[in-house]
């Protein structure tokens, strides 16, 4: 299992954990964002000198197959080798494509990652899964390969504006979803509108630890990983429709407005507790609004969905929920259903 290490000095964590292993070419791969914003907060740390940085265009539009040629070129460039390490330092983007870089340069390198954003976190940098964006769809070309640590540092966040924080969120929410009622009502009276970091920071590694529990029992997602894609099959066909649309949306968003989507279905089809399913969307329309969408966009979200990894023999694959905590995996649901969530997701 990945090393997870919670930071409270970034710099010298990561000169122990670079100490510790024998590269011979050292490198930093980071976004345009995070390198003028978190790269700094590196500076001076001894463990870095003599590393190149790779710098590739911020947001998930970004996470394509000729943005991962780029950082197969630079390690060319720079003369890697497979005795070389590569540092993921950003969100979930640049984790989820520098993971996938380095899994396939020289048959795999070595790689750690310093997530900078919420998502990146709780979600992106733990769990081994890689990958890109590929003929319009979420992370369609990718490999399962674990970094060798992970360090955690909720200082980064600090640099995050509001929504890249909520956007985060989400994904914590969805792991309170599939926990307990006692998480899942913490993360209700947190007030994402002034955040208590020193709160977070805790919250953070308990999100963390549900995400590698069920990672640990299930690696490779044939079964009880499943359980993660709650708010996933609805919130990547509305990420989808976003970035074809040309108005790409944060990925937290998205698996909020999927989280509503899907909730609505555990409600009508395994009995979720309608007033949970009530305190937890209003929390998301608090916090996350309500994605523009009409019903002349049913038929395109329901192809985006026929085409979800998760899928098998031609059907829908939902994880549902029968109260917090009772997760109920390959769910499926009508096509009336689905378009009756849909609605409920414009309308509430």
């Amino acid at each position: 299992m990945q090393e997870i290490i919670f930071s409270e000095d970034p710099c010298r964590d990561l000169a122990t954990t670079v100490a510790g292993n024998d590269c011979d070419r050292l490198f930093i791969l980071t976004d345009e964002h995070t390198y003028l914003l978190c790269r700094p907060l590196l500076n001076g740390c001894a463990a870095l000198d003599g590393a190149r940085d790779i710098t590739i265009g911020a947001s998930d539009a970004n996470k394509t197959l000729d943005t991962l040629s780029a950082v197969w070129s630079a390690l060319g460039e720079g003369g890697a080798t497979r005795h070389s390490r590569m540092i993921c330092l950003g969100g979930g983007m640049v984790t989820d494509l520098g993971g996938f870089a380095a899994a396939t340069f020289k048959r795999g390198i070595s790689f750690i990652n310093i997530p900078t954003t919420l998502l990146s976190m709780v979600d992106a940098a733990v769990g081994g899964k890689t990958g890109i964006n590929f003929n319009g769809l979420k992370n369609e070309i990718g490999a399962f390969r674990e970094s060798d640590t992970v360090i955690v540092s909720t200082q980064f966040l600090r640099t995050l504006d509001h929504e890249n924080l909520r956007s985060g969120y989400a994904e914590m929410l969805k792991h309170a979803l599939l926990s307990d009622t006692e998480t899942w009502a913490e993360h209700l009276r947190f007030d994402l509108d002034a955040p208590d970091y020193r709160r977070l920071q805790g919250m953070v590694a308990e999100s963390i630890g549900v995400k590698r529990r069920i990672v640990a029992k299930d690696p490779h997602e044939k079964g009880l990983r499943k359980a993660l894609n709650l708010g996933h099959t609805a919130g990547h066909a509305l990420e989808s429709l976003a970035l074809e649309e040309n108005r790409p949306v944060l990925h937290g968003y998205a698996v909020a407005w999927g989280l509503v989507c899907e909730l609505y279905l555990s409600c009508l089809l395994q009995g979720f507790p309608a007033e949970k399913m009530r305190q937890t969307v209003n929390f998301v329309r608090r916090y996350y609004g309500v994605f523009d969408f009409s019903c002349k966009h049913y038929d395109r979200l329901y192809d985006f969905m026929l085409h979800d990894k998760k899928n098998t023999a031609g059907s829908i694959n939902f994880t549902l929920l029968a109260d917090i905590g009772d997760i109920r995996l390959n769910c499926h649901a009508g096509r009336k259903d689905i378009d009756a969530m849909f609605d409920f997701l414009r309308e509430g």
